[in-house]
């Protein structure tokens, strides 16, 4: 043993230096048999043990072994055994009766001890009676006494605490239930009810270490069953759920020992930072964030596990508990299945093993009974143990294949079946590919679900799309998707169109391929394969089109109306795309990405009615946004004179890229406009295009654009489109579509403050300075490397380029400047955020306003890389 036994240790070594040294080296003892391999539950037991000893001497030391009646007593986890690095150590010290004040001062100088040597110590100090008090009426002090242990003193004290805990008065089990049962509740709510959180609390979240603990009170308080040991002896388990249980605790108690041995200060929280040394440390490694996906993905796993025991457990104790034998009235709904109350139920002991296809049939009953609220406990069981002994896949049944297929065409699976079969397993038994994205989690702060939970939402925001209540929300797709005719073909493609992810390729071509497989095994049509496949294989196109694309560009929507070929797939498409952007983060989806759609679904609808042998005509498009903006302006009392001198100054581009709307708007306030040569700032009053519109006009200058951004990311903006126009005489009308850091519209209230600064910083005229804040604390874990893409175009006059770096402060600004510094004139800008990444795309030309050669390119490439490398988070 490298290390000395408390229980030898000398007066002398009783001091605060001389004890921190010796727990520094049991501690580097208990790292080293970590990284070795040795079990972890030896090791939390251990330190437990290592825990006793050492108050129990330093007990000696003070004297305290000699005096009756006074106990000290292990509560909460140390009670239980279990310690990591930095838990809690939980004491008691119990008397008969109130201690001397001698004595208490002498007790204080024990805890004060214990607190010198920078151990996580909570500690009491009652009588017996005081702790009876307060933990009749404090859950969590009952909670922790249940767990009390002697560790050194009176034992006739300690009995005289441990039966008047365990007496029928000192919280009844059902009340006892109840509350833990609520309080599970409680915990759960704070964390979303979901175990996926991009951060989790390996001891609290849903599914984490507390929701074993609950199971462990529970049973301890009605069974008296001490540990999950005891529990399976007592047949309040099986072993099969022992086991898995025990296999669940030991995985999380690997995760929390590698995170504290990590930590300097307590703390359960798996975080970004943390990820990856933790990740490391357990042996999870690969290329990239490969090592922290592998492990995530085996940490949600896991967390589902234990939320499904825990769940399914609770039920089954809580009849035990609180029915005490009553009967819930019976309702037979087939040969198979019965209702009891609110739960459907089996009929027939091992029916699933006997029939797997029976399973399918539970969940259409559920389907046509929106009042059935889940399974039953026992079904519960018998459908875990059913899966666990499958030798193959649901699919490869032919009944099987039938009764899913029923499930995609039932008008109500959506809203009541597919999530619980999600969540029962019962996916992952049907569908292989299903299995392989169960936990699948991606380090990135965009994707904050994992692979299957985002795919399962992504069919719940599919069914959301029948109701007339949320047409303000999604009025396309509450107008479309109640008129498609086949939706068992859109929810193929959702449960398909991330299937491919987390083994390597394009996860869109693997999706594609397997759904077309999927499709036609289960006797679909071959159009009808081939539309899920295309689904699935281009469930990405139209959102990075109308976020990352020019859709005012007439080229852009012939391109892309192309690729969709008619109205029906546009129809699928446009429901794919709004549920997977919905599904993929509760944050994304705004007014701003709505009218981007629309705009797109609309301009390629009309290309698509209109024949793509027959594209636009931009001359009859120039003429009649004129001609709408001139009557609007002649209605406000302009002349068709001042109107034509304006607009001899505009550029055809002008009113292509502009609505008749924002025209007039733009024009009535130019000639209202006092002098021609200052700056004219609008902000418009009325969310334009599901954004707050603010309109530049300026005579250019060197660095316009990066001064304006630059302007706007000091108020806490976000650009989200820029149309940078500049006039035959030198001046610039930029309009940008600005957002607040919410997605929301700019308040109404602040709009005289940013017009205000703007023109102080135009007419300052000097190279704005770019703000350099500290980068959020999320972002300082990430890398994204800064790549710059100039894409294929038709335009011989302009070059389109497509830009990905990490989202830090000041990255526009920083962009602009560099466009200054190499004279380079922007025109168009489409700015997305995707988590931590930008993907921005912009529309520029040279210094002799035509398109980049090659060796400009490569300047503006090597400038743009090294002038963000420079923001990037220390």
């Amino acid at each position: 043993m490298p290390f000395q036994s408390p229980l030898t240790f000398s007066d002398e070594q009783i001091n605060v230096s001389e004890l921190k040294s010796q727990l520094e080296q049991f501690a580097a003892y208990q790292k080293k048999e970590f990284t070795d391999h040795h079990p972890v539950s030896d090791l939390v037991l251990g330190r437990s043990d290592y825990t006793d000893l050492l108050l129990t001497r330093l007990w000696q030391y003070y004297g305290f072994a000699k005096l009756p009646n006074i106990s000290l007593v292990a509560v909460g986890g140390y009670g239980r055994g279990e310690l990591h690095p930095l838990s809690d150590i939980d004491i008691l010290v119990v008397s008969k009766k109130r201690l001397p004040d001698a004595l208490g001062a002498k007790v204080s100088e024990f805890i004060t001890l214990l607190w010198d040597l920078r151990l996580e110590i909570g500690h009491a100090v009652r009588t017996v009676d005081e702790c009876g008090e307060i933990g009749r009426s404090d859950l969590t002090v009952a909670t922790n006494l249940q767990e009390a242990r002697l560790l050194t003193g009176c034992e006739d004290t300690f009995h005289q605490l441990k039966m008047l805990v365990h007496s029928e008065s000192f919280w009844p089990s059902e009340i006892f239930y109840k509350a833990k049962v609520q309080e599970q509740t409680a915990r759960h709510a704070r964390y979303h009810d979901t175990t996926y959180n991009l951060e989790p609390d390996i001891k609290s979240t849903p599914g984490g270490l507390r929701d074993i603990h609950t199971l462990s009170w529970v049973a301890r308080r009605h069974f008296g069953a001490t540990s999950l040991f005891e529990m399976s002896r007592y047949g309040f388990l099986t072993d099969a759920e022992y086991r898995e249980l025990v296999e669940c605790q030991e995985f999380l108690w690997r995760v929390r020992f590698a995170l504290h041995i990590d930590l300097k200060r307590y703390d359960n929280r798996l975080t970004f930072a943390h990820q990856p040394p933790v990740a490391e440390t357990l042996g999870f490694v690969g290329e990239g964030n490969r090592g922290v996906e592998m492990m995530m993905k085996e940490f949600y796993r896991t967390l589902r596990r234990v939320a499904e025991l825990n769940k399914m457990l609770l039920k089954l104790f809580g009849q035990a508990i609180l029915n005490r034998g009553v009967e819930s009235s019976v309702q037979i709904i087939s040969e198979d299945f019965q209702r009891r109350g609110s739960l459907i139920e089996a009929r027939k002991p091992a029916l699933f093993q006997a029939r797997p296809e029976s399973i399918l049939d539970m969940f259409l009953h559920i389907a046509n009974d929106s009042t059935i609220e889940g399974v039953s406990p026992p079904t519960l069981r018998q459908l875990r143990t059913a899966r666990r002994r499958f030798n193959k896949f649901l699919h490869t049944i032919p009944e099987a294949r039938e009764k899913f297929l029923e499930l995609c065409r039932h008008p109500n699976a959506l809203h009541n079946a597919f999530g619980l079969m999600h969540k029962l397993g019962v996916l992952s038994a049907y569908l292989p590919q299903w299995s392989q994205i169960v936990g699948q989690m991606q380090f990135d702060l965009f994707h904050v679900y994992t692979v299957d939970e985002h795919s399962v939402r992504l069919l719940k925001h599919l069914n959301t799309f029948s109701y007339a209540k949320n047409h303000s929300k999604h009025p396309i797709c509450c107008e479309v998707y109640p008129r498609i005719q086949k939706k068992e073909l859109l929810i193929i493609a959702a449960i398909f169109h991330d299937i491919g992810k987390g083994r390597g390729g394009d996860h869109s071509v693997i999706g594609a391929e397997e759904a077309y497989a999927f499709c036609r095994e289960h006797g679909l049509s071959t159009p009808e394969a081939n539309l899920v496949s295309w689904l699935v294989r281009h469930h990405l196109l139209m959102s990075v089109t109308a976020q990352r694309r020019d859709i005012y560009d007439p080229d852009v929507i012939a391109e892309f109306a192309k690729k969709v070929r008619d109205e029906e797939y546009l129809e699928y498409l446009v429901c794919l795309t709004v549920a997977d952007i919905c599904a993929t983060n509760p944050e994304l989806w705004n007014s701003w990405k709505r009218t981007l759609l629309a705009e797109l679904f609309y301009s390629t609808q009309r290309a698509l009615r209109r024949g793509l042998e027959n594209p636009v005509d931009v001359r009859e498009r120039i003429r009649h946004n004129q001609q709408m903006a001139s009557a609007l302006l002649r209605k406000e009392g302009f002349s068709s004179r001042e109107i034509d001198v304006m607009w001899q100054r505009f550029k055809a581009d002008y009113f292509l890229r502009h609505s008749h709307k924002q025209i007039a708007w733009h024009c009535a306030n130019l000639l209202r406009h006092e002098d021609p040569t200052k700056p004219l700032i609008l902000i418009s009053k009325k969310p334009t295009r599901g954004g707050t519109e603010v309109f530049v006009y300026n005579k250019d200058q060197n660095g316009l654009f990066a001064t304006v951004v630059a302007e706007l990311d000091r108020r806490n903006f976000n650009v989200h489109d820029a149309q940078v126009m500049t006039s035959k005489d030198g001046y610039v009308f930029d309009t940008f579509m600005v957002l607040d850091q919410h997605g929301n519209p700019i308040e109404e209230g602040r709009h005289k403050a940013v017009i205000k600064h703007l023109i102080h910083v135009l007419e300052d005229g000097r190279p704005t300075k770019i703000r350099t804040r500290r980068a959020p604390r999320n972002l300082q874990h990430f890398k994204v490397k800064t790549k710059v893409d100039f894409l294929p175009s038709k335009s011989k006059k302009r070059t389109t380029m497509e830009f990905v770096a990490l989202d830090t402060p000041g990255l526009l600004a920083t962009v602009g400047a560099t466009f200054a510094e190499l004279n380079i004139n922007l025109h168009a800008a489409k700015i997305t955020t995707i988590g931590e990444r930008a993907e921005d795309f912009f529309i520029i030309t040279g210094t002799d306003g035509s398109k980049l050669s090659e060796e400009e390119e490569q300047r503006l490439s090597e400038a743009l890389i090294a002038n963000v490398a420079e923001l990037a988070p220390s």
